[in-house]
């Protein structure tokens, strides 16, 4: 009988003591997500607290969202293959939130770009869409989110006077087909035409305008699956 509780008391120690080392191993994770907006800067690695987490990036590219620790976290970017940052910042990243860092400007004056992003779903039949100012050659601008094939002299914008680096806040329209145009602040001189983009139920988009590579015209726009 001894012998017997003496082995329940130690099992179930052992129990509480698996218990509790895997509750510590589960850390609390932030979801990351990745731009490269710089339009002369070459192909960057990415590392998040000394480790590498992307390579190869190119220009105008975005990488999928990666579950990183949440917290204090130091982010690096630097060329392909060598050891010199370009950007060495600290962020604070909230459990369970999703981000969009974007490095942007010209690779002489490259700046990070930490975005809050919101993949709460929006309502049933309605899209949500963001739009980021990436394009360091191009003025503040105004933005038109149309139904395809609208005359835009015809309609005010939806979003005036964006400035470079800065974020719309999120647009929630019907789920359907638009148009995004986008023009000089004042204007009616399209500098970026997506075309007829389809946005289905539920979706979340984040579209950044962006230089030509190596800067300059004809600017162009990435857009990004943030949900579904």
């Amino acid at each position: 009988m001894r012998i017997r509780l003496l082995t329940i008391a130690l099992t179930v120690a052992l129990a509480a003591l698996t218990l509790f080392s895997s509750g510590c191993g589960d850390d609390p994770k932030a979801f990351l997500r990745v731009v490269h907006a710089s339009p002369d800067a070459p192909n960057v690695d990415v590392l998040v607290d000394g480790k590498t987490v992307l390579t190869n990036v190119a220009y105008g590219t975005g990488s999928n969202y990666l579950k990183v620790k949440a917290g204090s976290r130091k982010i690096e970017v630097r060329a392909t293959g060598t050891t010199a940052d370009v950007i060495n910042v600290t962020v604070t990243l909230d459990k369970n939130n999703y981000y969009t860092a974007l490095a942007t400007n010209f690779l002489a004056n490259i700046t990070p770009l930490l975005l809050t992003d919101d993949n709460t779903a929006p309502p049933s039949g309605q899209v949500k869409a963001r739009l980021v100012h990436a394009a360091p050659s191009a003025p503040n601008v105004d933005i038109y989110v149309v139904a395809p094939g609208t005359d835009i002299n015809t309609v005010s914008p939806t979003v005036t006077d964006l400035a470079f680096g800065a974020a719309t806040s999120y647009l929630t329209v019907a789920a359907g087909s638009y148009q995004v145009l986008i023009t000089s602040t004042g204007t009616k001189d399209i500098a970026i035409d997506t075309g007829s983009l389809s946005l289905a139920s539920g979706q979340i988009r984040t579209g950044v305008a962006l230089d030509a590579p190596g800067g300059g015209t004809p600017f162009k726009a990435l857009l990004l699956a943030d949900l579904n």
